[in-house]
């Protein structure tokens, strides 16, 4: 009886497997309060070219931090049940190739940026620099999720800059273009980047503790839950202070109480630890964001 052989995946295919594009909830972390700062920067709406900017460089840049990601974890990555099949981790893409292919996405990212100003242009290395970076945190750090909180923030910086800044660069054109408020909604996002990371770190306990691996769920410890939802809470309670200073109203709280709504949710996903629960809560995070953005979007338009 003859049996029908299975043809292996193109390179395109693989490509896309190594970006993750059939997960994009990934990128929409990233896009949400990248757009929500470009909003509040142009105090209304931004305009197509840096709409365009942020949400193809978001896609481009985190597809980019994938291919660097799994190049560094593959000896972490073939000991985890949930990654052992990504492309560079079961040999299927060679590190110099993925490592090409994230150059080449990085790349087009920065033409996207030369198209705004000098201080968006100055950002845009430390920006690469800090995403770059956080792979090797996870050896180094006890909660690198604090690192990647860091680099998924940066496009808020940047936004405020692409619409205040002059053509000048440099740190002294950044200090000039970068309001202290955009500092201050970079830090508020980290602490969401630290609650929903934690879930994720929550997924693989068992695999990390046997692997040797840091991360803020085994930081925590038994006070993850609790650590979790506490971040939530410092993250929509610091966002909506900054939005207020910034003469946001009703329509911004109102995505801000739809935010909230689903932090009460995901405790009760995240509350028993299940890898399911945990897991399912990472997955749907972006929906708290978009609730933020919308609210954002909706409020200075109406006012």
């Amino acid at each position: 009886m003859s049996t029908q052989a299975v043809s292996p995946p193109s390179r395109l295919a693989l490509y896309l497997d190594l970006i993750r594009w059939n997960r994009p909830a990934g990128w929409l972390l990233l896009l949400w309060p990248t757009l929500s700062a470009l909003w509040m920067a142009a105090d209304g709406f931004p305009g197509w070219h840096l709409l365009a900017v942020f949400t193809l460089g978001t896609i481009l840049m985190r597809s980019a931090g994938c291919c660097v990601n799994d190049v560094a974890d593959q000896d972490f990555d073939r000991h985890v049940k949930r990654t052992a099949q990504r492309p560079v981790t079961r040999g299927a893409i060679g590190t110099r190739e993925a490592l090409l292919v994230g150059a080449a996405l990085s790349l087009l990212a920065f033409f996207l940026v030369l198209t705004t100003n000098g201080p968006t242009i100055t950002l845009s290395f430390a920006a690469l620099a800090i995403a770059i970076a956080y792979p090797y945190a996870k050896r180094l750090v006890s909660m690198p999720q604090a690192v990647l909180g860091v680099a998924f923030s940066f496009g808020i910086p940047m936004a405020f800059s692409a619409v205040q800044g002059g053509a000048s660069w440099g740190p002294a054109a950044v200090a000039d273009a970068v309001p202290l408020h955009a500092w201050g909604l970079l830090l508020s996002n980290l602490f969401w980047v630290l609650a929903y990371d934690t879930e994720y770190a929550m997924v693989d306990r068992d695999d990390d503790i046997r692997i040797g691996i840091k991360t803020s769920a085994l930081t925590l410890g038994r006070f993850d839950v609790i650590g979790v939802t506490s971040f939530y809470l410092l993250h929509l309670a610091s966002w909506a202070w900054i939005g207020l200073q910034l003469g946001l109203g009703g329509w911004f709280l109102a995505g801000i109480a739809v935010a909230s709504a689903q932090v009460l949710w995901h405790w009760t996903l995240i509350r028993h630890r299940t890898r399911e629960g945990c897991f399912k809560a990472f997955r749907l995070n972006h929906w708290l964001g978009f609730a933020v953005f919308a609210g954002t979007v909706l409020d200075l338009a109406l006012r």
